[in-house]
């Protein structure tokens, strides 16, 4: 079976798990992220322009959201997010860390962790670490992600795991993409989201 015949199998397949998650639907940025880095010295910058959010008839929005990246030597980058929700006018999320991508092939392997920051005037910080892995079958791009979190910013402490796959299809400037994420708190069930979007390269 050919690379590309793999690849669209297993994205048919994420297709088929997204229609069955539960009344849970994200838009990008992802959530999931993918194990490579910035070249040395080189700034990133990826702008979402919203993010809509529908869960049990709860319809969110967040925008701007805003994810930097500066690369640095032996497949190290600093990261930060930035997330804003209008209908509260505040911080919905934010959080800068480091990825460190020490292996890097058709498949790579990584690791992430973010240092959860404040949001709110409560105060509060976290800590956020997750393995990455991302699989090439060139124009298609598979990711993995899984890692846990300790989160003190809410108004009851939140602990627990989360996991991602993202398949992404390169076509030019577009890499649209099919994501499906899950997160479980410690104590709580198990909170599935799917959703689908695209990222836009701008510039030469």
């Amino acid at each position: 079976m050919s690379a590309i015949v793999r690849a669209a199998s297993l994205l048919g397949a994420l297709i088929a798990v997204l229609l069955e998650a539960p009344f849970a639907f994200a838009f990008p940025p992802y959530r999931s992220t993918d194990a490579e880095t910035a070249d040395p010295f080189t700034l990133e910058g990826r702008l979402g322009l919203i993010s809509y959010e529908r869960d049990e008839g709860d319809n969110t929005y967040t925008s701007p959201l805003l994810r930097i990246n500066f690369g640095l030597p032996y497949r190290l980058e600093v990261t930060g997010e930035l997330e804003y929700v209008p209908a509260e006018r505040a911080l919905g999320d934010a959080a800068a860390g480091l990825k460190w991508v020490p292996y890097f092939q058709d498949l790579s392997l990584g690791i992430e962790a973010l240092a959860l920051l404040p949001v709110s005037s409560a105060g509060g910080a976290g800590i956020e670490t997750s393995l990455l892995a991302t699989q090439r079958w060139q124009p298609i791009k598979v990711h993995v992600n899984a890692g846990g979190f300790y989160d003190k910013r809410p108004e009851s402490l939140e602990k627990g795991y989360r996991a991602g796959l993202l398949g992404e299809l390169e076509v030019g400037r577009f890499r649209p993409g099919i994501e499906l994420f899950a997160k479980q708190v410690v104590s709580e069930p198990v909170a599935v989201q799917a959703g689908a979007g695209v990222i836009v390269t701008l510039g030469p």
